[in-house]
């Protein structure tokens, strides 16, 4: 047995360490590439990003590859993240986006800011940035994240969730996906947030698509119990909360669907049921 188990681990060990150098990574014309780095994981990503680390894990960070384009004074230094799923890959991407910067069409969504170019594909986030202000080198950078976006396998869609959320009032590009403790709770997890804006009124909508109905129901009742209310006996519900640290929250859900409406006054009971409404119909 004990063979056995040793010769298990090896395999695992070795056909971890095959999957982790998958990458070929694109050479660019003009510039030698360098892949002096090594393969980094969960156990070292610290040495590499240091106190982002923690996010990036909280995100399902799986490996991490890391190449130097270089042509004199030049360099591009390009960072291949890989997440458990498109959704991990979204949810750290949507933490470094702002709708400030200018988006392309590269991936499923990218963008570039001041000589950084960042997108995502399939499971996998990418970072491309180069210091220099040479407008050839950022020229190339652009070229390089053509290539790599090619490269990588996966697909070029927006989470799917995200299309429930209604347009009017929507702040495009500030979509996000928050893994673990939404709205500050340890019992509320996987949820995509967005912001929203009517007139002097902000406010946030939370979507969790649950595997099932039993578990969007657990969800619901740990919320409603931390809020004194009693327990549900249907598949549906609406409510108004007062939540402790978020002040009034609107919350409905149907079947395997729950939403949150945070930012609204307890007279906004309109409002709330109008977007809920919307996206459970």
């Amino acid at each position: 047995m004990r063979n056995k188990f040793l010769i298990g681990f090896f395999l695992i060990v070795l056909f971890g360490s095959a999957t982790a150098q998958e990458f070929v990574l694109p050479e660019l014309e003009g510039f030698k590439k360098t892949t002096n780095y090594p393969v980094f994981g969960p156990e070292n990503l610290w040495d590499f990003i240091n106190g982002a680390a923690d996010t990036y894990l909280a995100y399902g960070f799986v490996d991490l590859h890391v190449a130097e384009y270089k042509k004199g004074k030049n360099v591009i230094k390009l960072e291949i993240y890989r997440h458990s799923d498109n959704t991990m890959a979204f949810g750290i991407y949507s933490t470094e986006r702002s709708p400030s910067f200018r988006f392309m069409n590269l991936g499923a969504q990218g963008y570039i800011a001041d000589g950084a170019i960042n997108f995502f594909k399939g499971n996998y986030y990418v970072k491309i940035r180069t210091y220099s202000k040479s407008e050839k080198t950022l020229q190339s950078t652009e070229s390089l994240a053509l290539r790599v976006a090619n490269m990588l396998e996966g697909g070029s869609e927006m989470p799917a969730v995200l299309s429930k959320f209604p347009e009017i009032g929507r702040k495009m590009n500030e979509e996000t996906y928050i893994n673990e403790s939404v709205l500050g709770h340890k019992f509320l997890n996987k949820a995509y947030k967005a912001i929203y804006e009517i007139g002097s009124d902000n406010f946030s909508i939370f979507i969790m698509e649950n595997s099932s109905t039993e578990e969007a129901r657990k969800s619901v009742e740990a919320y409603l119990a931390a809020t004194g209310i009693d327990a549900v006996e249907s598949g549906s519900g609406k409510y108004m909360l007062k939540d402790g640290y978020n002040g009034t929250v609107f919350l409905a859900w149907k079947d395997n669907l729950i939403v949150i409406i945070s930012g609204l006054s307890k007279d906004q009971t309109e409002i709330a049921d109008r977007y809920t409404s919307e996206i459970l119909k």
